[in-house]
């Protein structure tokens, strides 16, 4: 549903922690919730990973014991030793019944998963960003093993990697989740039952989000209709007994109007409001809008020049659409605003063009004053007269007595519609954006987008939105570790040629690793030999099961990391896969021996 339609009100009434004016919310005793909201771990002391760790306070509770219990051992003997054997025995059976020997590995993969670096996990809560604490309450809240996970705006905070995990996570996730979101792709991944709250009211359509709105069109399409010939039958009606409640057939006209007075009236079909962003013209620029030559990016620590990349000598040309895409914290934001000359690069140079005026929405903008109310913060960009002023800013859903709030009482998705009105006043030649659809709902996204299709000049933007990368770019500049890889054409082009490349290096990085002469068996049937032989020793089955699930496993990541274009993880990939299938080989061979 819209911002502010209720999502995040409605979680709370199911999770309890709101109250509600009528009916029941029904929650069995010792159902387990994993819940993360919008913003989530906002305190909390230790590290980003001691947080983490949270979720097995029950494990590390019973290693404790365990370790208190081994001691009582070594300070007993007799049948008090006897005793303590027994308890530290099932002290062990419990602990590894629940996983007890494999948290800290599930630990990783998921961490890994969202994206968590280990600099970040060893950083004080109450220094993490914003985004790295929604990452790490995410991986807490899977952790924990919940009976239902509810996830609020789970994709603000991912990049391209951290989308397939979890969404690769949660289609195999064996319990329920609730996820209010407006990530499309990620709603048509995961998403089996769609609930939508409209103008006060909520309702549930099988299927994924594409379904629901076939489902809803073909729905709002029969109201209209409904509607309408009802209103005609309404409008003969009146015309009927206007004309004769006074003649010969007056009679028959007050039974009309009696009969009108009791239908029910169909209401009137209403449309979501959403941001109305007409066509923009743009001024003329030069043929080259931005280029670069010998462009190094980076940042300085002290006197210390940090490099994140190398940027290969490019022209981005007038009325294209350039997509920068790539992880969280590899260096996206700091390549366009050295591409502006906000911050100066490690060396090289970066152009602007002819007639070049630059519209720049910042991700995660502070630069408008709290104290300033909606009307003043657009007034401080472009002197307008007021009804004007009005008129605008009602086009990005500011109406009434909304225009005096304070910029500080905003919530997120409506600071970002500020922002983009703020940007679209200048009338711009060239529009830089950065995450321009974060905190935006599904009704002003498609107007955002319907705005960068129309819109007459050049396009840069940062975004982990594929939907609005799939729609809109015509050019792909791919941030990786060290480098810049640049494309031209479609995103489905780019990830069609990527994956062309990748699988090509896996062949070749696997190929330089020898591997036993022996025939190999497909992983997927290794356990189904093992069950015809004769009963493997319970080391040699656990072993060989291990090893299956993490073949499985890397192939699954390196068919997931295709869609980002991680090259280097792809390359290592590659190489752990020859490896372990070389470890099964050798385990196999020592069982039979």
């Amino acid at each position: 549903g819209p911002n502010g339609s209720g999502k995040t009100s409605l979680i709370r009434v199911l999770l309890g922690e709101q109250g509600f004016d009528k009916g029941e919310v029904f929650r069995p005793d010792k159902l387990r919730i994993g819940y993360v909201p919008q913003t989530a771990m906002q305190s909390g002391n230790g590290t980003v990973r001691d947080q983490i760790m949270g979720a097995f306070s029950d494990l590390i509770e019973m290693e404790n014991e365990m370790a208190t219990s081994a001691l009582e051992i070594q300070n007993a003997d007799g049948e008090a030793r006897k005793q303590a054997e027994r308890k530290y025995s099932s002290l062990v059976d419990q602990y590894e019944s629940r996983g007890g020997y494999n948290y800290h590995n599930s630990m990783d993969r998921v961490v890994d998963g969202v994206g968590l670096s280990q600099e970040v996990l060893f950083t004080p809560v109450k220094d993490a960003s914003g985004g790295e604490r929604t990452r790490a309450a995410l991986a807490t809240a899977l952790l924990g093993e919940p009976d239902i996970l509810v996830l609020d705006e789970p994709t603000n905070y991912l990049d391209f990697r951290g989308l397939e995990w979890l969404e690769d996570f949660l289609s195999k996730f064996q319990n329920a989740f609730v996820a209010v979101s407006h990530d499309r792709y990620f709603l048509d991944k995961v998403a089996t039952e769609i609930w939508e709250i409209d103008l006060c009211r909520m309702k549930s359509y099988r299927g994924n989000f594409s379904k629901y709105r076939t489902l809803k069109q073909a729905e709002d399409e029969r109201a209209a209709k409904e509607y309408q010939r009802q209103q005609d039958h309404i409008r003969r009606e009146e015309y009927f007994i206007a004309r004769y409640h006074a003649g010969q057939r007056s009679k028959e006209a007050r039974g009309r109007a009696k009969k009108l007075s009791r239908i029910e009236r169909i209401e009137a079909p209403n449309s979501v409001d959403s941001v109305s962003i007409s066509s923009m013209s743009a001024s003329r620029t030069g043929q080259t809008v931005i280029s670069t030559r010998n462009l190094e990016v980076g940042y300085y620590a002290g006197n210390e020049a940090v490099k994140l990349f190398e940027v290969p000598d490019s022209e981005i040309e007038k009325e294209t659409t350039t997509a920068i895409i790539g992880s969280n914290g590899i260096g996206k934001t700091t390549l366009l605003r050295t591409i502006l000359g906000e911050i100066p690069p490690l060396n090289g140079t970066a152009y602007l063009g002819h007639n070049v005026e630059v519209g720049y929405f910042r991700q995660g903008s502070d630069d408008i004053p709290g104290d300033l109310t909606v009307m003043e913060a657009l007034l401080q960009i472009k002197n307008l007269a007021i009804g004007e002023a009005r008129s605008f800013l009602a086009r990005f859903l500011f109406k009434g007595e909304e225009i005096f709030e304070q910029v500080k009482s905003l919530s997120g998705g409506e600071r970002g519609r500020l922002e983009l009105a703020r940007l679209l006043i200048t009338e711009p030649n060239v529009l830089v954006l950065d995450e321009p659809t974060t905190h935006l709902d599904i009704p002003s996204r498609e107007a955002l987008e319907d705005m960068m299709q129309e819109f007459g000049g050049t396009i840069i933007f940062v975004s982990h939105d594929r939907h609005l990368i799939s729609l809109l770019a015509d050019r792909i500049w791919a941030v990786d570790k060290g480098h810049v890889t640049q494309f031209e054409g479609t995103y489905m082009d780019w990830l069609g040629s990527l994956n062309r490349t990748l699988a090509k290096r896996v062949r070749n990085r696997s190929q330089k690793v020898k591997l036993p002469t022996t025939n190999a068996k497909p992983a997927r049937t290794i356990s189904e030999n093992v069950k015809n032989r004769k009963k493997p020793t319970a080391d040699y089955e656990g072993s060989i099961r291990n090893l299956e699930e993490r073949i499985i496993e890397i192939e699954k990541r390196i068919e997931s990391a295709s869609s980002y274009g991680d090259v280097d993880l792809i390359s290592k990939l590659g190489i752990e896969h020859a490896q372990v299938s070389r470890e099964l080989e050798k385990t196999l061979d020592s069982w039979v021996e």
